[in-house]
């Protein structure tokens, strides 16, 4: 009778002869399967089960911790990569701009809203049923010679992103920043339908400010040194009424006040149900822009 073999082998790796045990599970674990522990080696499985044992970090208002502001770095890949698209195919911002309401030609040209026109013309815009120009119009800009910016708009509003999105989005958490980006962004188009239905927009400008109010609001919540944020928030303001003459001011304002209400929501909702409430204010808000673009619409049409 031949003796019993006291070689013993990794778990994962049968053909590799080793004497070290995880010290969790007991397991016989090769160099390439080890893992350093505080006392010990353990195994690829111990180590991942740990790691979802230990608890997330959360911000202040829920959101998971993120280093790296990953969401604010892609909306603004977003923005150029649409920009890139304008610049080949210019005729993408008289199809994905914000309109309420338009008429297109039998010329091919684009002419102002009235609800009768001939049988050769057709509509345009959301009356035409065109709903995802809410949110489009949004990634699109001034053309690099078009209107009082050209190409300064979609630098101006990508270097406002990269300013203000990377503290909102670290201090919101990704899920949360993603909900105020585009409820701020849906919010300032849907003021432009109510206010100035005729007008083709473009640009990201709704979502900024909204992510200005976000910051202003986090600022208080946090209790943070309110002087350099009340002089930011006067800036906006104040370019807020300038603005007014040469840019879709309605934009700016829907934006500043979906994003305000967003931010209330997400900051001070009570902790014992925090995500219900967070997520109640979202779709309320969504419900109510929903209700007032599809009351416009039918109006206009």
């Amino acid at each position: 009778m031949e003796p019993e073999s006291t070689v013993t082998t990794c778990y994962r790796h049968p053909k590799v002869e080793s004497y070290v045990r995880c010290t969790r599970c007991d397991r016989v674990i090769c160099p390439d399967c080890m893992r350093e522990a505080a006392v010990g080696h353990q195994c690829v499985e111990c180590v991942k089960e740990g790691a979802r044992s230990i608890r997330q970090a959360r911000t202040v208002v829920g959101g998971q911790v993120a280093a790296v502001p990953v969401v604010t770095y892609a909306l603004i890949a977003l923005n150029v990569l649409a920009y890139v698209g304008q610049l080949v195919r210019p005729e993408i911002v008289d199809r994905f701009g914000m309109l309420g309401a338009g008429l297109v030609g039998p010329d091919g040209l684009h002419y102002r809203w009235q609800d009768v026109y001939p049988a050769d013309f057709a509509p345009e815009g959301l009356v035409a049923g065109e709903w995802y120009r809410l949110l489009t119009g949004a990634f699109l800009h001034l053309s690099p010679t078009g209107g009082t910016f050209g190409i300064l708009h979609i630098v101006m509003n990508m270097a406002a992103l990269w300013s203000l999105g990377r503290t909102v989005e670290l201090q919101l958490g990704r899920v949360r920043y993603v909900a105020l980006y585009l409820l701020s962004a849906l919010g300032g188009s849907v003021l432009v339908l109510l206010l100035d239905p005729d007008a083709l927009t473009v640009g990201a400008s709704g979502a900024i400010f909204g992510l200005g109010a976000a910051y202003y609001v986090m600022a208080r919540r946090l209790g943070a040194n309110m002087n350099a944020v009340n002089r930011f928030m006067v800036t906006l303001l104040v370019w807020l009424v300038v603005s007014i003459g040469f840019t879709s001011w309605q934009a700016h304002l829907g934006g500043l006040l979906a994003g305000g209400v967003v931010t209330a929501a997400f900051a001070y909702a009570p902790r014992d149900r925090r995500t219900l409430v967070q997520a109640g204010a979202c779709a309320a808000l969504l419900a109510l822009l929903v209700v007032l673009t599809v009351g416009k619409v039918m109006a206009l049409a």
